[in-house]
């Protein structure tokens, strides 16, 4: 295990991750205790259109993935409309390698819950929903818990805290669809309806849940917002970079010797996340690593010193994603690796469009052909053909996400792709097992 150095330690901001380890954390006394709900206090003395320049003042991106700029979102919802608005957070968190939002409404809740509350007064909504993924069922429960200890206390319901307000919550659970990550897919299942994505334009922020103006943002995002409010926009950005500002929590997983969550400027490099990991295990060398989860473009150890924000990341040939940081090493195969993510993918696909339902199904078959030692030089043409069909083409971004691992992983190691073609790799699978494998 290496010491972290200075410049790595330096990169360490705890903001959303300051009250995980106090004792009883996600308790409303706890967090009242530590600065909880005085944002929404301040926050509810401002005119909301103030709210959503603060906000657009932060440069506070969405930490989703796409990093669209959140105050941006919140000014397209047309005002005195006649209908009424909602906001949507999105707790689906499904993408491979990504879990900075479960331990987040699991430690902390309220930070969420007030983060809503706040949202919700900023872009005059009444109602909002937390979708989160089926299988997080603790933490639905602990979010339940406290949207009502914060109903009980009256920072939800009618007329909160006395300033005419009003605003209810509800905490949904969704059937463990990755698909449903997506915001669309995600609006239709809220609404009882199959998860698949919709056909854009419109656009939520006029038609979105039930044909309203809706926003829908991540879990991180809105979390974010109170401690905007409380320590202001030129306070937020102190940290980060100046196109890309805040902190972001980085999900490290893989081959290093303490995975975990690591709150840190946006900026940091993946050389100071591996030494605030205490290094790679022993005998483990650096080979590629994801930035963003397994739909975010494969980079290997010549990008240790990238700045991990939206413009370092874009201008390596990648996203940040959703900061899941998965590192593997010399002992893992990049084959295999894309093998199983297709397979996901595959899985996932919710089979609304042709390129994504066929262009899956027909990837997963020749990957795995390629790891029985039947693959053909054609078949990477075929791939990255497959890939081409994909990208841009299919009804939303889980088909360009899948095209990522493939391309990538053929960018940076396509000679591994041809030991197992021309017989210098011992296949992974007997022949046997490709009946049924397409």
């Amino acid at each position: 295990m290496t010491t972290p150095s200075k410049e790595a330690l330096a990169k360490i901001a705890p903001v959303l991750t300051k009250r995980w380890l106090s004792p009883d954390a996600w308790k409303l006394s706890v967090y009242e205790r530590l600065d909880g709900y005085t944002g929404l206090k301040k926050a509810l003395k401002a005119h909301p259109d103030d709210l959503i320049q603060l906000i657009k003042d932060s440069g506070l991106r969405g930490r989703g993935g796409a990093g669209f700029p959140t105050g941006m979102k919140w000014g397209f919802i047309p005002q005195n409309d006649g209908k009424p608005h909602y906001l949507v957070v999105n707790a689906d968190e499904g993408e491979p390698g990504t879990c900075q939002d479960l331990p987040l409404m699991m430690a902390d809740p309220h930070s969420l819950i007030e983060g809503v509350i706040i949202a919700s007064y900023a872009i005059r909504a009444n109602f909002a929903a937390i979708y989160i993924r089926g299988e997080a069922i603790h933490a639905a429960r602990r979010l339940r818990q406290a949207v009502d200890d914060a109903r009980a206390r009256g920072y939800l319901g009618r007329n909160i805290l006395g300033s005419g307000f009003d605003l209810d919550v509800v905490v949904h659970s969704g059937a463990g669809a990755y698909i449903c990550g997506e915001e669309t897919a995600l609006l239709d299942s809220l609404e009882g309806y199959r998860g698949q994505p919709r056909l854009r334009p419109p656009f939520p922020a006029t038609h979105g849940l039930y044909n309203s103006p809706t926003v829908v943002n991540n879990v991180e995002t809105i979390a974010t917002v109170p401690y905007i409010v409380l320590g202001g926009s030129a306070w937020f950005r102190t940290m980060g970079t100046e196109k890309s500002p805040g902190t972001k929590i980085f999900s490290v997983s893989g081959r290093v010797v303490q995975p975990g969550q690591y709150e840190c400027g946006l900026g940091v490099t993946l050389r100071q996340l591996i030494e605030l990991c205490g290094g790679m295990k022993p005998g483990h060398n650096l080979r590629f690593w994801t930035p963003g989860g397994s739909s975010t473009p494969l980079l290997t150890d010549e990008h240790l010193d990238a700045p991990l924000d939206f413009e370092g990341m874009m201008g390596v040939g990648t996203m940040l994603g959703t900061a899941a940081v998965q590192i593997f090493s010399d002992q893992d195969c990049p084959v295999y690796a894309t093998y199983r993510w297709i397979e996901f993918y595959h899985h996932e696909s919710c089979g609304k469009c042709t390129p994504c339902r066929e262009g899956n199904y027909w990837m997963k078959g020749i990957l795995r052909r390629i790891l029985s030692g039947q693959g053909t030089h054609a078949d990477l043409d075929t791939l990255l053909d497959a890939c081409d069909n994909l990208l841009g083409r299919s009804f939303c971004a889980l088909g360009d996400g899948a095209t990522s691992p493939v391309t990538s992983s053929i960018k940076y190691f396509k000679q591994d792709y041809l030991d197992y073609i021309e017989g210098r790799k011992a296949p992974m699978f007997s022949p046997g097992e490709l009946v049924g494998a397409h």
